[in-house]
């Protein structure tokens, strides 16, 4: 099975410092990932590793002869995940625009009906918990429905370090233990769901909307 954990950021200077947090928040995710749950893959999808263009227009938006490589080549590894894990800062009690501007470019047919984890931080004391609420409706709206458990990180420069390991300034364990919740929970809901899409009744989901707008009309 094979889990998406998608960084929310892409500073990589200061201030406020330190700089790169998100990448740390999310090494941590994909090592206690690999280390608690060993019969998933994971792969972290950062930002600035895809060619998203200067002007806005997503994926869906190509015919499949003229779409960008790099947007096709995340698209499939959207498409063939089981789930997903999102880490997002705080922008205005909202999730960051980074994150926000990546999972536009990609439509909900390619997350439909698998789960996802919400993961937030921040340097100071709130754990970026007030964007989790904007996230939950966002990814909700993209169909890759959030478990209920969710992490929160705050002041994740003095709970971890640039490797994503904890610091010796926290309880490994109590953090560890913090962790294990909600991934049990995503791993779980992973598990259901790929049993279901390959059942007979899974194969007979609802259509996403492709064609256009008015698909989601009422009468």
């Amino acid at each position: 099975m094979n889990i998406l954990v998608f960084l929310g950021s892409v500073r990589q200077s200061t201030p406020p410092a330190p700089a790169c947090l998100g990448k740390r928040v999310a090494l941590s995710c994909k090592q206690h990932i690999e280390r608690q749950l060993t019969a998933l893959q994971v792969e972290v999808i950062d930002p600035l590793d895809f060619e998203l263009g200067p002007i806005f227009k997503p994926h869906f938006s190509y015919t499949n002869t003229d779409v960008p490589s790099s947007l096709q080549i995340l698209a499939e590894k959207i498409e063939k995940a089981d789930g997903y894990v999102m880490v997002s800062p705080e922008y205005n009690h909202s999730m960051s625009p980074a994150l926000a501007n990546l999972l536009n470019h990609f439509g909900s047919s390619l997350f439909s009906y698998k789960p996802s984890m919400i993961v937030t931080y921040s340097a100071g004391q709130w754990g970026g918990a007030r964007a989790a609420v904007n996230m939950r409706t966002f990814l909700s709206e993209l169909g890759c429905l959030p478990v209920s458990a969710m992490i929160h990180i705050p002041k994740a420069q003095e709970v971890l370090n640039e490797n994503g390991d904890f610091s010796s300034e926290v309880n490994p364990e109590k953090w560890a233990g913090y962790y294990q919740r909600a991934f049990s929970q995503l791993h779980w809901w992973a598990i259901a769901a790929k049993r279901h899409h390959a059942s007979k009744e899974g194969e007979q989901r609802p259509e996403a909307f492709k064609q256009n707008p008015a698909q989601r009309n009422a009468p």
